[in-house]
């Protein structure tokens, strides 16, 4: 008999919490440039599938992806879609390969899912959607996005591992109440 998944109200607050956070950066902080786009907003997805677990980390960069799309006035692109919602699941689905590891088999284990993870979505399924759903030539375009993942991916290394082993994993996780709490009443 399979356990029914249910999300309490402090999961569900911190989802909506890092697919607010992901929309501000990846449509109002964001160099956009048609093809290419320059913003970190997937650390947030992936974040949310680290901390929440790969249905969640789905869910947002599902839910991200559609609202973004309707804030900005865009079609939903399946593939680019589907790629969003990779960004929260992959790491996710990773994490116990390197879960009781150190610090640095975990950095490891991040950063490596984080590269397959952008191979998989930036590379192959939203350099396909821009192929095939906007018409974009394949040979023009590519190596801007092999520049783009070159440049990007340290950047999401870096931040993602910032965040992850910074004392919000522990909040978020539950071992730690936030500081306002911790203070004692007289």
């Amino acid at each position: 008999m399979q356990k029914k998944q249910t999300w309490n109200v402090k999961t569900l607050v911190f989802m909506a919490l890092l697919v607010a956070m992901h929309l501000v950066l990846t449509r109002v902080l964001v160099i956009d440039l048609g093809a290419y786009r320059i913003s970190v907003g997937s650390v947030c997805t992936i974040l949310a599938g680290l901390w929440l677990g790969p249905v969640a980390g789905g869910v947002c960069g599902f839910a991200s992806d559609i609202i973004g799309c309707f804030m900005k006035g865009y079609a939903v692109n399946p593939f680019i879609t589907v790629a969003a919602i990779l960004w929260g699941v992959l790491p996710a689905l990773a994490r116990p390969l390197f879960a009781n590891k150190k610090k640095t088999g975990k950095t490891i284990g991040i950063c490596v899912s984080i590269v397959v993870t952008a191979i998989l979505s930036s590379l192959v399924l939203t350099t396909a959607g821009l192929v095939i759903m906007l018409g974009y030539n394949f040979y023009a375009i590519m190596p801007g996005r092999l520049i783009q993942f070159a440049i990007m991916i340290p950047i999401y290394c870096v931040l993602t591992c910032l965040l992850y082993f910074s004392p919000l994993t522990a909040m978020v996780a539950g071992n730690v109440a936030p500081a306002v709490m911790k203070k004692k009443t007289v």
